[in-house]
């Protein structure tokens, strides 16, 4: 047989095993990622080859065998995909061929092209020590990360070895998210969302160093690629475990910002943002504290550009001006880690400074907190505040001696008004409790409780309101007119 006779029945050969796999995937309804050689027993290049070629053909894709699947790479997941991970099946990160960011990746993340329709279920990923900050798209990531996409469903999520540099999750520029069945354990944030709108979390376990869950509108330059609302969403039946009892994050981070033009001269640091030419740009620079002049105007159509001596990263083509968490409820919530439950949140420091001085004053809007238990006796607080809110509602909730604390950072001349309404609610602490503590110079605050429950005839409210004012409407011991 001469070589070119060889070459041909190679080939005929390789189309027939194509042509049968698709016509078996399309008689069976789904595509066996086994059948492209994902194997426990392949290398993590060979299994991040494998894994591609089978997600590229669209439709649901399985992974069923039991076992530890090697993967050294990115796995690109585009539109109308399912993957389908069965029980004892973990992919665990390797360094075979330099470390790399995230397991899973949409493919319209590089474009900043939303892809639609995309379910991961029943995934455990193991770190395995590779763990590193981004290395495709600036300030993405998670071990799993999507970025521009629409119908994202992550259901049955497992990971119990998150490292310092990256998120479980991390989701932004989104619409319609479902997060459900997850157990997140680490060090650092569980769930990160960066913007979007209509979102479910449901039936979580967190066990983190860090935030359990990040609502962050705004964000560190490194830490969502893109800026703007978080909205209309619902966090519920979540667990946050003692675990580790270093006391760095929250359960919840809801974090805003605020930004102004880009004028010659201005002042910059450490992720601050302008928006110039009908774009949004960002400072990438040392945490040092160090205070930039800008000096020419960035105009650059994408990527990094060195100005002034300031690295300027093109983050966004649409523009805002500020951003916040607004329309969200918080129920069935389980707080064991002692401590601060959830902070309406402002950065100011060396990393970042969420509010550029003279900006739009972000308001966040419309927080519920409905049957959240305070499970630990410490005293951090059930919720902080130092961003402009307009309403929080508490109800059917069990806050043991963790009050509400607004706190000035010092960084807006007007923080504005806020209405808190507190009502049956179990309080259970036999003693007196600082319900509510204002240290906002001339903040106002509207405080109504009603139909709530003390268990101890010892038990007494206390309200401060320091260099501000409380109008209290109250049925609690103390606080009774």
């Amino acid at each position: 047989m001469n070589k070119y006779n060889m070459m041909l029945r190679c080939f005929l050969f390789a189309a027939f095993c194509s042509i049968s796999m698709f016509v078996d995937a399309q008689s069976r309804g789904f595509i066996d990622a086994a059948d492209y050689g994902f194997s426990p027993d392949a290398t993590g290049v060979e299994n991040v080859k494998a894994l591609q070629e089978a997600v590229d053909q669209t439709g649901t894709i399985i992974i069923s065998k039991p076992g530890t699947y090697k993967v050294a790479g990115t796995t690109y997941v585009g539109s109308n995909t399912t993957l389908e991970f069965g029980n004892g099946v973990v992919l665990q990160k390797v360094d075979e061929v330099g470390k790399f960011s995230h397991v899973l990746l949409n493919k319209g993340a590089l474009t900043k092209t939303y892809d639609q329709h995309i379910i991961v279920r029943g995934l455990e990923v193991s770190v395995n020590g590779v763990d590193m900050v981004f290395n495709e798209v600036f300030g993405l990531r998670g071990q799993i990360a999507f970025f521009y996409v629409k119908d994202l469903k992550i259901e049955g999520f497992r990971c119990y070895d998150i490292m310092p540099a990256q998120f479980g999750i991390h989701v932004c520029t989104f619409e319609d998210l479902i997060i459900d069945d997850t157990i997140l354990k680490g060090k650092k944030d569980g769930i990160h969302l960066g913007r979007g709108s209509r979102f479910t979390i449901s039936n979580a376990v967190f066990e983190t160093v860090d935030d359990g869950i990040a609502l962050n509108a705004h964000d560190y330059a490194t830490s969502n690629p893109e800026l703007g609302w978080i909205e209309n969403g619902v966090v519920e039946k979540c667990w946050d475990l003692a675990g580790d009892q270093k006391l760095v994050g929250y359960f919840c981070r809801i974090l805003a910002g605020g930004w102004i033009d880009w004028k010659e001269g201005m002042e910059v640091q450490k992720a601050d943002a302008v928006v110039s030419n009908g774009r949004i740009y960002r400072v990438d620079a040392a945490p040092d504290g160090t205070s930039y002049k800008s000096v020419t105007r960035p105009t650059h159509t994408e990527g990094m550009q060195v100005l002034d001596g300031i690295k300027w990263v093109m983050t966004q083509k649409d523009v805002q001006y500020v951003a916040g968490v607004r329309n969200v409820t918080f129920r069935d919530i389980y707080l064991e880690k002692a401590r601060t439950g959830f902070s309406i949140h402002f950065d100011n420091g060396k990393w970042s400074r969420s509010y550029y001085p003279g900006a739009q004053i972000p308001m966040q809007k419309q927080l519920v907190f409905d049957n959240i238990r305070v499970l630990h006796d410490g005293t951090r607080d059930f919720l902080g505040v130092d961003t402009p809110i307009d309403a929080i509602t508490i109800s059917n909730s069990s806050l043991n001696k963790s009050g509400i604390h607004f706190r000035t950072n010092k960084a807006m001349p007007e923080y504005f008004s806020t209405s808190i309404s507190i009502h049956s609610t179990v309080f259970n602490h036999a003693g007196e409790m600082t319900l509510l503590k204002n240290e906002v110079p001339n903040k106002i605050i509207y405080l109504k409780t009603s139909n709530n429950l003390e268990t101890s005839d010892k038990f007494s409210a206390k309200v401060y309101a320091g260099e501000g004012k409380v109008v209290i409407d109250s049925d609690l011991t103390g606080l009774r007119d």
